[in-house]
């Protein structure tokens, strides 16, 4: 479209041009004074023309340059704006789904709030000492040496907090009693819990733990001898059978485990 208007203006020049040549014959013809100006008109005015179409056309004043990025480019920021704007909301949505997370997330119990759950909130509790609080198994063994379970030391005295604790055991003679009460003396169960020696007892027969059991009614009897468990299930509220294997049937108020820490959850 430029090429085509400056042709339409050399033809313009053109024609004028030869308009001019008209009017130099016309005025050399009949020359005066008029005339003479005339000329000298005609002739600045030819003088200008030609000047103004030889000079390059060019902007009075230069713009500057506006720096532009190549779309490529330009599209490749854009997208990488949106990507970092996304992974921005993406954070925040996992951060904050993470804190709802962990506000609504179940709490552990505390081992004493398991024991007293599993207890049933009982109040009175008494317990074997043989194969449940101490690693020996038989008054022959009590003879020799006692060892308390250290894995039930934290189970113990989380029940002396809340229940009325009595520990029990039969024994061959009185110097394996003082080896069960130096070992739990060692232990710190009768400076760290709520458990006394008074409430450690001892008989020489089988028939009677079961007579300690009866007379102090708790709500709970821990034992290992399944006659005993048998025989106190009518008059106990709830019994906890130590046993390595499960009883094929028991009663409905007896529960079997294979020790007193994987019955609280310890193991």
């Amino acid at each position: 479209m430029a090429d085509h208007s400056k042709d339409d203006i050399f033809q313009l020049i053109k024609k004028f041009g030869a308009f001019l040549t008209l009017k130099f014959n016309n005025l050399f013809n009949n020359l005066d004074s008029r005339s003479i100006g005339a000329i000298a008109g005609l002739a600045v005015a030819i003088v200008f023309t030609w000047r103004l179409l030889r000079s390059p056309s060019e902007p009075q004043g230069r713009l500057p340059k506006r720096e532009t990025t190549a779309p490529s480019n330009s599209g490749h920021a854009n997208h990488s704006n949106h990507n970092l704007i996304s992974s921005d909301v993406s954070s925040q949505d996992s951060s904050a789904h993470n804190v709802i997370d962990e506000l609504f997330q179940p709490v552990k119990p505390t081992l004493g709030q398991i024991v007293k759950q599993r207890l049933s909130e009982g109040r009175k509790v008494t317990c074997r000492l043989l194969g449940v609080i101490l690693e020996e198994s038989t008054p022959e063994e009590l003879q020799k040496q006692a060892t308390v379970r250290s894995s039930v030391l934290e189970i113990l005295l989380e029940i002396t907090k809340f229940c009325d604790l009595y520990l029990m055991e039969r024994v061959l003679d009185d110097e394996s009693e003082k080896k069960v009460l130096a070992a739990l003396e060692d232990a710190g169960i009768f400076t760290s819990g709520g458990l006394i020696k008074d409430k450690v007892l001892f008989c020489s027969t089988e028939t009677g733990r079961t007579s300690f059991v009866r007379q102090l009614e708790p709500d709970w009897h821990i034992d290992t001898n399944p006659e005993i468990i048998h025989q106190l299930s009518r008059f106990i509220r709830y019994q906890l059978h130590i046993a390595s294997v499960k009883p094929e049937r028991s009663a409905g108020n007896i529960l079997s485990s294979p020790s007193l820490e994987e019955f609280f959850g310890c193991v």
